[in-house]
């Protein structure tokens, strides 16, 4: 691969991450609403159809990486518990918001104002500038997951070392569009919970990475030609 190959691509995220900043003020908004548990007067409470939700979806997402990685992956368990527990707080019983609101909770805070409303399952959903970005960035990682599984299903008859369609750009394109994921979740909902869970999370995958790496070499010699020549992730 070609050193410009994903030049464009770098560009379009080093801008994409910098749209926060151009927002400041509304992000800023909405993470102290969310932090300090202000938001606690808007939050969605018991839809547990909604709940289940994205429970299933997000981790149907988890399966294409058992085509990638013979070894077992032991984060799975950890990866479970952030979206059983996300989803349950964003839609079920916001607990941590609830406790945090005890201590933190100040009469007449502003909260972010929404720019998108939508229906789904039968609830309103509002969403502010940072929800509709962390709701892209997380559209992004579906996107590079579905692609890394696409490429993985066409290639499953072959042997030898998967290095066409989209791990001709990307080396772990399936963990980097896991790793958008987590962080999309946490601006569109930056409670305590994903506070502490999506550092653990993202560090895990890096670490899951490096691990996978190791493994593959030892099977297949020309991996580190394969790797002098595509991104570690983008």
């Amino acid at each position: 691969m070609k050193p410009r190959k994903n030049l464009y691509f770098r560009i379009f995220i080093i801008i994409f991450f910098l749209i926060p900043l151009f927002f400041f003020q509304d992000f800023y908004i909405h993470f102290y609403a969310y932090l300090s548990s202000n938001v606690i007067t808007e939050v969605v409470t018991r839809q547990w159809a909604v709940v289940l939700f994205f429970i299933i979806l997000f981790l149907v997402f988890l399966i294409p990486l058992s085509y990638r990685r013979k070894a077992a992956w032991v984060e799975y368990s950890l990866v479970v518990a952030f979206f059983v527990s996300l989803f349950v707080e964003m839609y079920g019983i916001p607990l941590t918001i609830l406790l945090a609101s005890k201590y933190f909770f100040v009469p007449g805070t502003q909260l972010p104002p929404n720019v998108l409303y939508i229906s789904f399952m039968g609830v309103g959903l509002g969403l502010d500038m940072a929800m509709v970005y962390g709701s892209v960035m997380i559209i992004m990682g579906m996107t590079l997951i579905i692609l890394g599984w696409v490429t993985l299903y066409r290639n499953t008859k072959k042997e030898g070392l998967v290095t066409s369609g989209i791990y001709n750009y990307s080396r772990h394109p399936q963990y980097l569009g896991f790793i958008l994921i987590i962080l999309g979740w946490f601006f569109g909902w930056p409670t305590p919970l994903t506070l502490i869970f999506a550092p653990i999370l993202i560090y895990k995958y890096v670490t899951v990475c490096r691990k996978e790496e190791i493994e593959v070499k030892k099977e297949h010699p020309e991996y580190d030609n394969y790797r002098s020549n595509v991104p570690f992730m983008i």
